[in-house]
């Protein structure tokens, strides 16, 4: 780290990109099994937000594997940069006055205590879409349980390798139990008190 001379302490504040935007910034980070419904409500709440004139970013785990984490395998090792990489750019975002949603399945406590620290305790919101395996595997919408199942993709979330719950999450959503519509609605009143500007 020597030679590096950040200039934190006189670029513009958060505050005053928030100001411009008419907007709270924050960091939504939507957590659960592949197959919970984590992408869909991300979308779906990137695009109610967009429809009410707030400003927002969208960070979803294969999207960002295919460009920024591309270099990135599964190994323990890489799975923790994944997320430190995902959880530096949400907080570049959030400083920018951006209300950032990232779909990751970030399957351990440790993985995301630490995304929490890099983005910061008050802008860390962490949503728990909580579905059982045996709902997930069902839906398998990439098909990716049938692969794991079978021996193709190893150390697979929720088969060959763990997902640990969040034991405090900020919100949690079952998907198994609401319909979309209903876990869309508990996702927007939950979001939209914490960035709107009085």
């Amino acid at each position: 780290m020597e030679h590096i001379y950040p200039i934190f302490d006189s670029i513009l504040s958060r505050e005053k990109k928030q100001q411009l935007l008419k907007q709270q910034s924050m960091v939504v980070w939507m957590t659960g099994l592949s197959g919970s419904g984590k992408s869909t409500l991300a979308r779906s709440l990137e695009n109610n937000l967009y429809e009410m004139g707030f400003l927002t970013k969208l960070l979803d785990g294969d999207n960002l594997r295919s460009g920024i984490n591309n270099n990135l395998g599964f190994s323990d090792e890489d799975r923790t940069e994944n997320i430190r990489r995902a959880a530096e750019v949400s907080k570049l975002f959030a400083q920018a006055g951006v209300i950032t949603i990232c779909s990751l399945i970030s399957p351990t406590i440790a993985i995301r205590s630490m995304a929490k620290e890099v983005i910061g305790e008050d802008l860390f919101f962490e949503v728990f879409i909580n579905c059982p395996l045996e709902v997930c595997e069902e839906r398998d919408v990439k098909g990716l349980y049938a692969k794991a199942r079978s021996g193709e993709i190893k150390k697979f979330t929720g088969i060959d390798a763990p997902f640990e719950e969040p034991p405090t999450p900020s919100l949690e959503i079952r998907t198994d139990q609401y319909s979309v519509q209903d876990c869309q609605k508990q996702l927007l009143d939950s979001i939209l008190p914490k960035i709107t500007v009085d």
